[in-house]
């Protein structure tokens, strides 16, 4: 009797034992991504994580010229902020440039806010961005084209989700639908 009753005491614990949160994207929460983030953006001020303490961070690498998964991305990363409402103005979303030679500031200032203008463009010098791309492990190769300035580069394709405390929590792969995005930043918040 005795052990029916632990038995059924097991039961109702869990039971009410609150369930783990179960994302769309890949969740990476304890990756090791303590490295600084210390670039410039599209407005010229110096920014790091903590300039973005108590909103979920979607962090996303690409560059301007790119022609077709950034832009892709980039609108979905729109058409996700539409679907947060409100709750958007609780997310952060930033374009790291693979590309500082094409992609200035004043280029960054042009394209990334043409998506939404809470989003912020990133970039540093061609040490700044190979240390940052390092970092965070992102994939990159310059593949040539027919003169210096018309070139393709090759990329990671996916983004790095943090939450309000900064500490990183998903990866979320290329062609992933703004609604599965949204019910994974919702979860974040």
């Amino acid at each position: 009797m005795k052990k029916l009753f632990v038995f059924a005491m097991l039961l109702v614990l869990t039971a009410c034992s609150p369930k783990p949160t179960t994302f769309v994207a890949t969740d990476i929460t304890g990756a090791d991504f303590n490295k600084p983030l210390n670039l410039t953006d599209h407005l010229g001020k110096k920014r790091t994580m903590s300039d973005f303490a108590g909103k979920v961070v979607v962090l996303f690498f690409g560059y301007t010229h790119c022609p077709d998964v950034c832009p892709t991305t980039m609108v979905e990363l729109k058409n996700t902020m539409k679907l947060l409402g409100d709750k958007s103005d609780e997310v952060q979303v930033l374009f790291i440039t693979v590309d500082p030679q094409r992609d200035t500031q004043e280029v960054l200032a042009q394209f990334v806010p043409s998506f939404d203008k809470r989003f912020i463009g990133l970039w540093g010098s061609l040490q700044e961005t190979a240390e940052t791309l390092g970092n965070f492990k992102i994939y990159f190769a310059k593949v040539p084209g027919k003169t210096a300035t018309d070139y393709t580069i090759d990329h990671s394709s996916g983004m790095y989700v943090f939450d309000k405390q900064g500490k990183i929590r998903l990866y979320t792969s290329f062609g992933q639908k703004p609604a599965d995005i949204a019910s994974d930043i919702e979860k974040l918040l």
